[in-house]
């Protein structure tokens, strides 16, 4: 735990520049050690109150541990909320992050074949709490699946959003582009 202390307060003193929009990627990832999890929940709420004390949002990666996410979240508000980042397409979790105020970002595997909540998901967002991104260099959407992601695939992304919601991408483009300013403060 000491050394978790150590690297928040090497975090601050970096987060004060003031190109520092967000902390994060932030959270908790059981897919890959299952033994540390109480030493990533101690660090995801450290970094929660790190995020409150400079009134920065945080984005949040959550992989395998969405019952622990979302209780640390509700339990340690965060003042400018945030998003998840690469939102796994879990009914419960977004219905959860929505009440919670937070932006649901969307990448590759909303493209997938395979995904086959990925449209549900996609129409329970409003738009005004939609982002898009590409999670390079991992999970490049179709028709790029299987090679390295890189931010030009976000096309494919945004495209996907339009189908579903029934709109213009130019519209998923400039909603996601004032959604990013608006949390970001930017």
């Amino acid at each position: 735990m000491k050394d978790i202390e150590i690297e928040i307060k090497e975090i601050e003193k970096i987060a004060h520049n003031k190109k520092i929009v967000a902390i994060g990627e932030i959270g908790l990832d059981y897919y890959w050690n299952t033994e540390n999890k109480e030493l990533q929940k101690y660090a995801f709420i450290e970094q929660i109150k790190l995020a409150n004390k400079l009134n920065l949002p945080i984005v949040i990666h959550t992989r395998e541990a969405l019952i622990d996410t979302l209780e640390i979240l509700k339990k340690n508000l965060v003042n400018k909320r945030g998003v998840f980042h690469c939102c796994p397409l879990n009914r419960e979790l977004v219905k959860e992050a929505l009440k919670l105020d937070f932006y649901i970002s969307f990448a590759g595997p909303v493209t997938f074949k395979n995904s086959k909540n990925a449209n549900e998901i996609i129409n329970m967002v409003p738009k005004e709490k939609i982002l898009i991104e590409t999670d390079s260099p991992y999970l490049a959407p179709e028709p790029k699946r299987g090679t390295r992601n890189d931010p030009r695939n976000v096309k494919y992304v945004a495209e996907k959003v339009a189908s579903v919601k029934e709109i213009d991408i130019k519209e998923v483009a400039r909603t996601t582009y004032d959604n990013a300013c608006k949390l970001f403060n930017i």
